[in-house]
């Protein structure tokens, strides 16, 4: 089932998630509605606090980077669900590339982030897996990761790029820009 794609502005997209309990009831739909989501948003990863649930989970399929013969190697069959993912021995070595998110639709954003890093996680067997990523591959894990603790695009930006996507981060928060997929936006306070 496709989900809707919780908006810029939603406070579940600025928590940090909780670990996934083994045995959680519905994990396994979950992860499917996940995937299902990610591939008709035409992404490359999704976390799951962006369907709405504040759970240390995201997929990724780099694959789409992958291809031809300039494609990145590291990104060749890079398919995997990760739960309670940690991040460690990230490079000293950076790089900036613009990125996209599916919950800011039209807004693109240099992000400088390390070039390589290794990542522990559970795959969706529950078997623990330990992996070194490099390249667009340790850029995906590294954004969708960054979810998991609350942290967006725009927060790398500096003040003045900031005050400048402003307009725009509103908008999308409040469902004035369209996007290709279904989108879920922040509620609208009372007053």
């Amino acid at each position: 089932m496709i989900l809707p794609v919780v908006a810029f502005g939603d406070p579940v997209l600025r928590k940090e998630a909780a670990d996934v309990e083994q045995g959680m009831k519905g994990l396994q739909g979950l992860i499917e509605n996940m995937w299902e989501t990610m591939y008709r948003a035409e992404g490359v990863g999704l976390a799951a606090p962006q369907v709405g649930q504040s759970l240390r989970l995201f997929v990724v399929d780099g694959s789409p980077f992958g291809e031809g013969d300039d494609g990145d190697p590291g990104c060749r069959d890079f398919k995997r669900v990760m739960i309670n993912p940690v991040l460690f021995e990230e490079s000293d070595e950076t790089t900036s590339m613009e990125e996209g998110c599916l919950s800011i639709p039209g807004v693109r954003e240099p992000v400088v982030r390390p070039v390589s890093v290794k990542v522990e996680y559970f795959d969706e067997q529950w078997v623990l897996r330990e992996e070194a990523l490099t390249g667009i591959a340790a850029r995906i894990v590294q954004h969708e990761n960054d979810h998991l603790d609350g942290v967006m695009i725009p927060d790398y930006a500096s003040p003045l790029r900031k005050a400048m996507l402003q307009g725009k981060l509103k908008d999308i928060s409040s469902g004035k820009i369209p996007s290709d997929y279904a989108m879920r936006y922040p509620a609208k306070k009372s007053r």
